[in-house]
C-alpha cells in the first residue's frame, strides 16, 4: 500500500482542547505550518465521548483557545450554578472545537487535518478508515497533545469484577433507563460521582433511594472563588489572599487544611469526615448542599467485586442486588500523572504549568516555543503537578506560586498574560483602581503573604520527605 508523504513545521498528536490550544498560538503567532493527527472523527478529543449531561467544572472563559471566545458572558439564571458564570456544556464545547478546526485552522491554508487516524510514532501515521499510511517530515517539532491522556468512563475498564447478572453502566447511560431500578449504586468518590448524584437528584430521584461508595473523601473548590470577572473580584482574589494567609499562618499540615476550609478556601461534603484526597474538582455551594442530601455513603475503601448479593469492597462488604443499578464512576480523569519535561530535544509535551488550567497551559507553552530560546524555555515551564493527594496539593501551589514569580520577572511575558483570554486572574489583578480601598487591602494581604506562605510549603515538603526516608 502507498504511504503518503508530508511535510510540516509542527506535528500535533492530539485534537483535544489542550491539541487545538496549542495550534492556536501557532497560527496567531509565527507563520509556522501545521499537521494535526488524531484517532477520533472530529477534534474535542474526550468530549467525544463524554456523559450527555456533562459541563465544564470552571467558567467558559477559561476554556478552548485563545483566539475565541467560548463563554456567552452570561451568568447562569437557573440550576445549581445560578449566579455564576455559565458552564459550557459538552455539547457547546465539542460544537465550538469543530468550529474552530473548520473555520479558523483549515481556510488558514496552513493546517492539514487528519482525523481517524493512529499515530505511531516518528512521524508515522496510519488511517483507521482506509489502512493508508503516512509519514510526515516534521521540519521543528512534534507536540504530543495526549501525555495527559484524559480518562472517560465510557471508555473505562473497571480494576474490579462484576457479576454477569449485575445491572451496570458507566454514567454515560443513565439518560437511557426506562424502567426504575431496585436503588442507585454510584462507584466512585470524584467529581465523576459527584455529577452523577446531581443529575440523578436534579431529574428527582429520591436521595434514599442513593448508595455513594466514596473510598476517599475530597477536598473540594468553591466555585464562587474562581470566577474570572471582576463583579467577583472579592471572591475571587480575596480567596487567593485567604490561601495565602492561611497557609503562612498555619502550625501543620492538618492545621493549614483547617485554616484553608474556614477561610472558605476549600469545601467537604461531610464536615466530621478528614479528606484525603485532592484532585482540583469545584463545586457551587448549592450543589454542596445537594450533595449532602444524600447520607447513604459507604466508606470501606476500593471495590473489588461486585457479586450477585453483596458488593465487596477493600474493608468489607454491603449488600446488594441484581434490581440495583451500579453506575461506574470510578475513572481518573487523568491517568498519566508522571512529570517529564516539556522541551525534550525535538519534542513537547504540554503539561500543566499553572494549577486545574491545561488549556492555558498548553498555549502558554506555544507561546514559549515561538518567544524564547530553547536553553530557557523548562526554566519557564516549570511543571505543575497535577494532584491526587492532599501532600500533592502543596507541591502543586509552591509550583505554582514559583511560576508565577518567574513570570511576574520578564516585561513582555506580563504583558502576554493581560493580553491572553485563558488569563482572567491576570485582567481582575490589572482591574484594581488606586482609589478602590477594598480591592487594594485584597491585593496587599496576597503579596504580604506569598513569600511567608511559600516558605512555610517549602517546610512541610521537607519534613514530608525527611518522614517518607
Amino acid at each position: 500500500m502507498t504511504t503518503h508523504t508530508h511535510e510540516t513545521d509542527y506535528l500535533i498528536v492530539g485534537s483535544g482542547a489542550v491539541g487545538m490550544a496549542f495550534a492556536d498560538i501557532l497560527l496567531t503567532e509565527s507563520d509556522a505550518n501545521i499537521v494535526i493527527v488524531d484517532r477520533f472523527h472530529k477534534p474535542g478529543g474526550h468530549w467525544n465521548v463524554a456523559y450527555p449531561f456533562v459541563t465544564l467544572h470552571q467558567p467558559s472563559s477559561f476554556y478552548g483557545v485563545s483566539s475565541r471566545e467560548l463563554s456567552k458572558g452570561s451568568i447562569d439564571q437557573v440550576g445549581l450554578n445560578k449566579g455564576l458564570n455559565e458552564l459550557a456544556s459538552g455539547a457547546e464545547v465539542s460544537a465550538y472545537f469543530d468550529d474552530v478546526m473548520h473555520e479558523q485552522f483549515l481556510p488558514s491554508g496552513r493546517v492539514k487535518y487528519f482525523p481517524m487516524c493512529d499515530y505511531k510514532g516518528d512521524g508515522k501515521f496510519v488511517s483507521s478508515l482506509t489502512g493508508e499510511s503516512h509519514q510526515v517530515k516534521v521540519n521543528k517539532k512534534t507536540v504530543d497533545a495526549t501525555y495527559l491522556n484524559t480518562n472517560v468512563p465510557s471508555t473505562h475498564t473497571p480494576n474490579f469484577t462484576v457479576a454477569t447478572d449485575i445491572q451496570f453502566m458507566p454514567l454515560n447511560d443513565l439518560p437511557k433507563v426506562t424502567k426504575p431500578p431496585a436503588g442507585y449504586v454510584i462507584v466512585g468518590g470524584g467529581k465523576t460521582g459527584i455529577d452523577a448524584i446531581l443529575w440523578l437528584l436534579e431529574n428527582n430521584v429520591n436521595p434514599d433511594d442513593i448508595q455513594w461508595i466514596m473510598p476517599r473523601d475530597a477536598w473540594l473548590i468553591d466555585r464562587k472563588n474562581t470566577q474570572p470577572t471582576e463583579e467577583f473580584f472579592v471572591d475571587a482574589i480575596g480567596a487567593q489572599a485567604s490561601q495565602m494567609e492561611a497557609i503562612a499562618d498555619s502550625e501543620s499540615i492538618e492545621d493549614m487544611f483547617d485554616r484553608l476550609e474556614k477561610a472558605g478556601v476549600f469545601l467537604r461534603i461531610d464536615t466530621d469526615v478528614q479528606p484525603t484526597m485532592f484532585h482540583g474538582a469545584t463545586i457551587s455551594q448549592m450543589e454542596l448542599t445537594e450533595l449532602r442530601k444524600v447520607k447513604n455513603i459507604v466508606r470501606m475503601g476500593r471495590v473489588t467485586n461486585i457479586e450477585s448479593h453483596q458488593i465487596v469492597l477493600e474493608q468489607g462488604s454491603i449488600p446488594t442486588s441484581t434490581g440495583h443499578l451500579h453506575i461506574d464512576c470510578s475513572a481518573s480523569a487523568l491517568t498519566n500523572l508522571t512529570i517529564k519535561p516539556v522541551f525534550e530535544g525535538d519534542i513537547i509535551t504540554p503539561q500543566t504549568v499553572r494549577s486545574y488550567q491545561p488549556v492555558f497551559s498548553a498555549a502558554f507553552i506555544a507561546h514559549i516555543e515561538l518567544a524564547y530560546p530553547e536553553a530557557a524555555k523548562n526554566q519557564i515551564c516549570n511543571v505543575v503537578p497535577l494532584p491526587n493527594t492532599l501532600i500533592d496539593w502543596l507541591r502543586l501551589t509552591a509550583a505554582f506560586m514559583m511560576n508565577q514569580y518567574i513570570w511576574s520577572q520578564d516585561e513582555n511575558l506580563r504583558k502576554w498574560l493581560l493580553d491572553n483570554r485563558l488569563d482572567g486572574f491576570s485582567q481582575l489583578m490589572r482591574s484594581v483602581k488606586e482609589d478602590d480601598a477594598e480591592k487594594q487591602a485584597i491585593v496587599k494581604r496576597l503579596r504580604a503573604n506569598a513569600q511567608p506562605a511559600m516558605d512555610k510549603l517549602q517546610q512541610y515538603l521537607a519534613q514530608t520527605q525527611a518522614t517518607a526516608k
